[in-house]
């Protein structure tokens, strides 16, 4: 009996292997009539084998190598529809930054007469009252931007918005563009610049005569309700000396020599809801009731005696005016 099981298996075998010669392909024929396994033939996880067993749909898969270039728009069409895509839309939506406002929203109203009326009076009365409105207005602001920044404290800012204020002075007055950029909102940019390139400007801050304190603070929400932008208001009271020159040398307004006393009221804008926001000067308020300043020296030169070359073209003119007449006179002449 062993005997014919071993002959068996050597037999399977045999049948396994290519054979050549004219009995090979009634032998192959009956081999793949039997079904042959081994043990390592078999998968030892059949997990999937009832899956693999059920129905299957067969998908579509798109030719890649069709050229999209060569196509019409109408085989471009139909190639969607048959996949269910829909056509492409133009990208219309322009991508933005908004780094400051455009301008002052609620700016601050100095009083007039920087808020020293009597308040026994009816003027000072009424400014008290105003400067009370508004500071209530001024800590609900603070409020929020301490929710932004922990250590914002007025006091401290003051003096921190004077640093930015002297430095904005010195950049402007060497004409260091790259800094001024980074001290300036976008805003405030453009008006220092203005018609300053070809001026000498000397400018030097000498001393406080008041130390610097927040007068106003305002909040302000862009586009969004989280998108927060911060104003404060800081009141300088200083002593500075500034002269500027014209590209000829001379003197057009200031001087070197002469201090002014200068009360200024500054607006500083961050952008609270960024996180690497910093504080800016952003604009400054000019109240209405503040003197003007002088203006500019402007001279010119009279000529007591008008040059030759002006002289001589006069003349000329004149001898042509004079022709004309003499032509005309002799037309009314000849028709008469």
């Amino acid at each position: 009996m062993a005997s014919i099981t071993s002959i068996s298996r050597i037999a399977v075998k045999f049948l396994q292997l290519p054979q050549t010669g004219f009995l090979a392909p009634c032998l192959q024929n009956v081999a793949a009539q039997q079904q042959v396994r081994h043990r390592r033939t078999k998968h030892w996880d059949p997990k999937w084998k009832r899956l693999r067993k059920e129905k299957f749909v067969k998908m579509e898969i798109p030719n890649l190598n069709e050229d999209v270039k060569t196509m019409s728009q109408d085989e471009i069409k139909s190639r969607m529809k048959e996949r269910g895509l829909l056509p492409p839309r133009p990208w219309l939506e322009r991508p933005f930054h908004i780094s400051c406002t455009g301008g002052v929203f609620e700016p601050y109203i100095p009083p007039e007469g920087d808020g020293k009326m009597s308040a026994v009076s009816k003027e000072g009365a009424k400014q008290k009252f105003e400067q009370l409105e508004k500071k209530t207005k001024s800590m609900m602001a603070i409020r929020k931007i301490r929710s932004y920044d922990d250590d914002f404290e007025p006091p401290e800012f003051a003096g921190y918005a004077q640093d930015i204020y002297i430095d904005t002075h010195n950049t402007l007055a060497a004409k260091n563009k790259y800094k001024l950029r980074e001290i300036v909102t976008e805003r405030a940019y453009p008006e220092l610049i203005h018609n300053v390139s070809d001026k000498t400007i000397h400018w030097k801050f000498l001393k406080s005569l008041e130390p610097p304190r927040v007068v106003h603070a305002r909040c302000t929400d862009v586009i969004s309700k989280d998108n927060i932008f911060a104003q404060v208001t800081v009141r300088f009271h200083s002593q500075q000396i500034l002269a500027i020159y014209d590209r000829f040398g001379r003197l057009m307004h200031g001087s070197e020599t002469i201090a002014k006393d200068c009360l200024e009221y500054v607006v500083f804008e961050k952008h609270v809801s960024n996180e690497y926001g910093v504080w800016r000067l952003h604009e400054k308020i000019i109240p209405d009731w503040m003197p003007p300043k002088s203006p500019a020296y402007i001279t010119y030169r009279v000529d007591d005696e008008p040059p030759k070359a002006m002289e001589e073209k006069r003349e000329e003119a004149g001898k042509e005016v004079t022709k004309a007449d003499e032509v005309q006179g002799e037309k009314v002449a000849t028709t008469a």
